[in-house]
Order: structure tokens, then sequence, then C-alpha cells
């Protein structure tokens, strides 16, 4: 496999999360986008906001290459969770089109580096890692977050799948759906009372 043929491989996959976390807004309203749907806050605007900072931190502080992106808690540049949840003046089409422009901005270092150019994270625990490391684990981090999204989508209105016209859940009606969740339920009490 050549090096473009594996940046392509990588790129595939990155940009199908980047798609996927963006489906689940699609048809909701400005407020069911900011909920916070768990008992930490998780909602899905702040999903997004999140991953355009890390896009910007990854593939273009990392790579001397900085774009103007919301800054990361984890990094020390902004107050707790600062970076995971919307301000009622930043609007959806902001954040979307944030992290759509940083999208690029991280896709033109992908392609201008070979995978082994190494970049500079100070605020890691490896304060060196190669492209090719960077774009693993922001698959990774862009898939558990478009994951979260998954769930939170379900949660609010019953939206499942990875994108449009391809739910990859099992075929049933609402009915088959809740005999199903009964069954596991079940399942599950008999579990717990035989422990």
């Amino acid at each position: 496999m050549t090096e473009s043929d594996a940046k392509a491989d990588l790129r595939l996959y990155l940009q199908d999360a980047r798609d996927a976390l963006l489906w689940k807004l699609e048809g909701l309203s400005e407020y069911d986008i900011r909920r916070p749907m768990t008992a930490t806050g998780t909602n899905l605007l702040g999903l997004v906001k999140h991953l355009t900072g890390a896009e910007a931190a990854y593939f273009g502080e990392t790579f001397g290459r900085p774009v103007e992106a919301p800054p990361l808690w984890i990094t020390g540049a902004a107050e707790p969770n600062t970076d995971l949840w919307a301000t009622a003046d930043e609007t959806r089409e902001q954040i979307v089109d944030d992290y759509r422009r940083v999208c690029a901005h991280s896709d033109v270092t992908i392609e201008s580096l070979p995978l082994d150019a190494v970049g500079q994270v100070p605020w890691g625990p490896r304060p060196e890692l190669p492209l090719r490391r960077i774009l693993v684990h922001m698959i990774a981090e862009t898939q558990r977050h478009a994951g979260h999204a998954d769930i939170v989508r379900e949660l609010i209105d019953g939206t499942t799948g990875q994108r449009p016209g391809r739910d990859n859940v099992a075929p049933g009606d609402s009915a088959w759906w809740e005999q199903y969740r009964s069954r596991l339920e079940q399942v599950a009490k008999e579990a717990d009372s035989g422990s």
C-alpha cells in the first residue's frame, strides 16, 4: 500500500465520522441540539464544538498551522468543559461552519505532510507524535463522539443510524422494539437475581 492509499483510507474513516456527527443535528430544534442529555451535560452541538477545537489543535497547532477554533479545556486553554456546549449567542450555523472550515484546514495538513511528519503535542502524554498517530487518534476521537451523538439523538427523538437511509439497526416497528427492549430488561433482571 502506498502512502497515498494509506492516507486515503484514513481520511475516508475520518470523513465518515465527521458526516455522521453532523447528520445528528439535522431536523432538530435549537433547544434539542443544545439539551444536556446526560448527567455530565452531553449535548449534540457541544460535541461538534468540541471536535472543532480538537481538529484545530491536532491538525493545526500540532503541525505549526494554527487555525482559529474554540480552545480545548483539556489543553489548559479554557475553563473546564467550555468547549463542550454552545452559548446562547453561538448559532448552529456558526458552529457547523466553523467545524467544516477547520476540517478543511485539517485536510490540507493531512494532504501536505507525510504520514511520518512529527507534530508537537505539548498538552499530551507524548509531546511528539507522527501524523499517522494523530490521524488514528482523531478517527477514534471523532467516532467516539459520533457514538455519543447516536445515543443522544435516539434519546431526543428516536432517530437511529449512521446516516440517512442507512440506519444500521435491525428492522422492526415500535412494537417490535418495545418487545425487544422488554426482553433485554427481563434478561438483565434474571442475571442480577442469579448473582
